[in-house]
């Protein structure tokens, strides 16, 4: 009895040892708990609920797996060797968790926005008036969505709570950059990330309005000279109700901030958030939905789901080292990053900016498009420096199944060729078994509306938007990248453009048909070297904005003789096309810098609908009547196409239906 009562004591010691060093999840707090439409049933998945709340997480600073983040030694709320995060969720799973697929979308929200389900399936991201034709639900899937941004901002944004850095109790400072080009005049302009017409990304702010650090500049385009605009004629304040007033969050500017000119601030700030927590929040559910017995969503596999911001994420999150938990175990199985282009991000930085992106004239020279790109080991010829995304990963045996996938725009906006060819740009490279890129040809970064439109406000361009939808690719690639984890049922080979085959080349070989009243970009985003200051590499950024050196070479996809990208998998619209369907788009002079690109945007170019029409405009392309008999013969064709694309896995059988409509849509806008 007494041996008993020792070996007892000694397993509980051991226990408790080993604590914090295990990957796990504190608690996790529910807000609420509901039934998904009064618990309709969604095929063989039954009735689903969702749950909101917060997830506490608790990380060990000594253990390896947590080493890199950044100032994790030094936050305020260190105790007994360990830091406390927290984070927002939202979880969509069946209420019956056998009932389910065994497999779960962890979706890393863009700036705190969960959309994957209204995305993928239609309907309300919420799921409180209709859950569209709810094809991840029917299918079984359990979708989380988790706050990781620390500096998330607006109502109902899903946050990741991380504590501030102090240096042995003192405050810490640095400096901080911002900039931002208008499509209006504004007196003042916030310190935040201005994206789209909101704030992206909170500000840190000013910690001393009068320090000879803080500076304001302008310049005309991203490569442009800046010139710094006098102290006096500027100052951090804000307009309240009527009346100027000081403030550590605006700046406002004596004249006016003008459109179509880039700002750009530098200024002292204090206290850094230790934000590069949000990799070990995403790394830590992950492993918890998988390993903890009492987790509220139970599941065997767990893909991580990002675009744009979120895509780039992903990229880092594998590139850092942290897809193996604090057990040396593998947390994402799957990575799906979409349109993150060569880019990684501010995430896991001292005073870490992560909503800043990388547009064509704002976030520029941001830690964004840095070397390396590519997923296997790659060399700098300019710096010797060498390295790969999948480096750590494969260190630690914990690469996860990936598909990169990138639309048009990525190519011109997020310089995405670097992921697949040599830094020098002079040849292809080749990708790990683990991935799979796929250019999903004559997309634009987010789909445009249909019937084609013009975008407004800052995204207000010289032509419509691509109208080309992402839809039917996303629930393909999730079918693709279950069967490829689940039971090693190989996806679709890659499809992207190739210097090899002429398909990717330099833009003074883009050969872009002259097209009445098309101005042609006469730039695309590149890649950059640029220099933070001596510390920088482990995330201490002290000098802004940075040294820039060298830049990486820019390929565009090689255009057919209608404009349309010769390569890449093509939805119908590009196989059997009405337009021309770009990955890039003009600013309109409305807005200022019309020989800018729009962030995000295509171009929708119909073609002429006679040879007449043609004619008359000198379009050197061919009308819609000279390429189809009539409706039914261009419906036939597009069917074809649909065909094609199920038949190699590209689109589902179910949504021929869907996409067949569309293709009548699309003649009645261009034809009719």
């Amino acid at each position: 009895m007494r041996f008993r009562s020792c070996l007892f004591v000694l397993l509980l010691l051991l226990a408790s040892t080993a604590l914090p060093l295990e990957a796990r999840v504190l608690r996790v707090e529910i807000a609420t708990r509901t039934d998904v439409l009064n618990g309709r049933a969604f095929g063989a998945a039954g009735a689903y609920e969702r749950i909101t709340g917060r997830v506490y997480f608790s990380l060990p600073v000594d253990n390896t797996h947590n080493r890199r983040i950044v100032d994790l030694r030094n936050a305020v709320n260190l105790h007994k060797g360990e830091v406390e995060f927290s984070s927002d969720f939202v979880a969509v799973r069946p209420k019956d968790a056998d009932k389910g697929n065994g497999s779960m979308i962890l979706e890393v929200p863009n700036r705190g926005r969960a959309n994957i389900i209204a995305l993928v399936d239609g309907g309300d991201e919420d799921l409180a008036n209709g859950a569209g034709d709810g094809w991840l639900l029917r299918n079984g899937f359990t979708v989380v969505s988790l706050g990781w941004q620390w500096d998330a901002e607006g109502p109902g944004a899903l946050r990741f709570f991380a504590p501030i850095a102090k240096a042995h109790g003192k405050t810490i400072t640095g400096l901080l950059r911002g900039d931002l080009m208008l499509s209006r005049p504004m007196p003042e302009i916030p310190l935040g990330h201005l994206i789209l017409g909101h704030i992206g990304g909170s500000e840190y702010p000013v910690a001393a309005t009068d320090d000879p650090r803080n500076v304001l500049s302008v310049r005309d385009s991203r490569d442009g000279k800046r010139r710094i605009i006098p102290r006096a004629e500027w100052q951090f304040a804000h307009n309240v109700d009527g009346k100027l007033a000081p403030s550590d969050r605006f700046i406002h500017l004596d004249g006016d901030f003008q459109p179509g000119k880039i700002y750009e601030y530098v200024y002292v700030v204090a206290d850094p958030v230790v934000a590069g927590g949000g990799f070990a929040a995403i790394r830590d559910f992950a492993s918890y939905a998988k390993h903890a017995p009492d987790s509220i969503t139970p599941v065997k596999r767990v893909y991580g789901e990002g675009i744009s911001q979120d895509g780039r994420f992903l990229r880092d999150f594998v590139y850092q080292g942290f897809n193996a938990d604090e057990e040396g175990r593998m947390a994402l199985d799957g990575v799906l990053a979409h349109v993150a282009g060569a880019g990684r991000g501010s995430f896991n930085y001292r005073f870490a900016q992560p909503s800043r992106d990388g547009q064509p004239t704002s976030s520029v020279l941001f830690p964004v498009d840095i070397f390396p790109f590519t997923d296997l080991p790659e060399r700098d010829p300019v710096t010797g420096e060498t390295g790969g995304l999948l480096d750590r990963a494969t260190a630690a045996k914990v690469v996860p199944r990936i598909f990169l996938s990138l639309t048009s725009y990525e190519y011109w906006g997020r310089a995405a060729a670097l992921i697949h060819t040599s830094a020098d740009g002079k040849h292809d490279v080749p990708i790990s078994d683990h991935v799979r890129i796929y250019h999903f040809t004559g997309l634009q970064h987010f789909s445009g509306p249909f019937p084609p439109q013009k975008g407004s406000g800052d995204l207000l361009g010289q032509q419509p938007e691509s109208p080309v939808p992402v839809k039917y690719f996303w629930r393909a690639m999730i079918a693709n990248m279950d069967a490829w984890v689940r039971n090693n049922t190989q996806p679709p080979p890659s499809s992207y453009p190739k210097i090899a085959d002429g398909t990717l080349v330099p833009l003074s070989k883009y050969a872009f048909p002259p097209i009445p009243g098309v101005n042609r970009p006469h730039e695309a985003n590149e890649g950059y070297r640029l220099d933070f200051g001596p510390h920088w590499r482990d995330g201490i950024l002290s000098i802004e904005p940075p040294k820039v050196g060298p830049t990486f070479p820019v390929r565009v996809p090689q255009a057919d003789a209608d404009g349309n990208d010769r390569d890449g998998v093509r939805m119908p619209e590009i196989a059997v096309p009405l337009a021309t369907y770009t990955g890039w788009n003009l600013r309109s002079a409305a807005i200022g810098a019309p020989d800018q690109r729009v962030s995000f945007e295509g171009s929708y170019l119909p073609f002429p609908r006679t040879a007449a029409e043609r004619q008359k405009t000198g379009d050197p392309r061919k009308s819609i009547a000279e390429r189809y008999r009539d409706r039914e013969d261009y419906l036939t064709r597009y069917g074809h196409a649909i065909d094609e694309l199920v038949k190699e896995r590209w689109i589902l059988p179910e949504d021929r239906a869907t996409l067949r409509q569309r293709g009548e849509e699309e003649w009645s806008v261009a034809a009719e």
